[in-house]
């Protein structure tokens, strides 16, 4: 069956949405996929990566499988509140970052299920231009980083070195660290994944030094140069000691469904468990979104049409 109908898009944002989830429980189980419909309701979080998932699997379900496809734009927290109150059926990227409503959903209420490895692996970390690591071999390290915080100075520092700062919605922990770790450094918001790229390619190009917050996947990398900071190694349990002195993991990346549409999304749900590839393919459906402009339709688009060896094997055999 194919279906011609844009995705439908619903933006929640701030902290309405808990009390939205509430509100409309009930009615989004006969509306969604968890009760075994011809529907899919999709959490997609913010940065690329993760659109670049949702546009690939939505437009797969859509035209390839027949299902009306609805996209709530939620990040970690929002998307497992969404998952348990039935509001959601899918998040096809999580980071780890929410375990306290991991272990609330998926072990204690069992409203949410893993779903499977996506296939891409995550890290963050603290990152600083090649260039600048080439001439100052010591800011691989945090000790190094502590000594050099002078070369990182900004007007808007107020006299400490500039930390590049992660979006606000993303899961950190690097104004623990920096107090932990007694660097003289100050966390200069970004605002957004965008906002933060563009910030990171006019210094880059300007070859001006700088550190901050940055992670794999991240389709700018085949654009630009960077080399990671070593933080004292992540361990298990490390976050919630404090105060926190570790670094970040290094993670399969998950997918978690709505308990009921796991069991009773027929083919959607197969589908959803069977979509996993690679960071490359993430990759490049995310620089088609960020890196050219296109509209995500269009790039999951042409992805699809380039790779259909890959997708085909995620669609259930009849």
């Amino acid at each position: 069956m194919k279906h011609s109908k844009r995705i439908r898009t619903t933006v929640l944002a701030g902290t309405a949405v808990v009390g939205m989830l509430g509100m409309s429980a009930c009615a989004a189980k006969t509306d969604t996929g968890g009760g075994g419909g011809e529907s899919v309701t999709l959490a997609q979080p913010s940065w690329v990566g993760a659109q670049a998932n949702v546009a690939v699997a939505a437009k797969l379900l859509e035209e390839e499988m027949g299902y009306d496809v609805e996209v709530k734009q939620l990040d970690e927290p929002a998307a497992f509140d969404a998952l348990h109150s039935g509001n959601a059926d899918a998040l096809l990227e999580d980071w780890g970052g929410v375990p306290k409503k991991e272990k609330l959903y998926v072990e204690e209420k069992k409203t949410v299920v893993n779903g499977g490895d996506l296939g891409v692996e995550g890290h963050i970390g603290w990152f600083v231009p090649k260039y600048y690591a080439d001439k100052h071999p010591e800011v691989k390290n945090w000790k190094g980083l502590k000594k050099l915080w002078q070369d990182f100075k900004t007007s808007e520092s107020g006299g400490k070195g500039q930390f590049l700062g992660a979006a606000p919605s993303y899961t950190t922990h690097d104004k623990e660290l920096i107090d932990s770790l007694d660097l003289n450094f100050k966390i200069v918001p970004t605002g957004s994944e965008a906002a933060e790229l563009k910030e990171i390619k006019r210094l880059y190009d300007a070859k001006k030094p700088f550190v901050g917050y940055w992670w794999q996947p991240q389709w700018m990398n085949a654009e630009i140069d960077m080399v990671e900071v070593e933080l004292p190694p992540y361990e298990d349990g490390c976050l919630e000691e404090k105060p926190i002195k570790c670094g970040y993991d290094t993670l399969m990346l998950q997918k978690y469904f709505n308990a009921d549409f796991e069991k009773d999304g027929g083919e959607a749900a197969q589908f959803l468990k069977n979509f996993a590839w690679e960071t490359e393919d993430q990759n490049k459906v995310a620089q088609m979104i960020a890196g050219e402009g296109m509209d995500q339709e269009d790039a999951a688009a042409k992805w699809i049409k380039s790779n259909k060896s890959t997708w085909e094997q995620w669609i259930p055999k009849k």
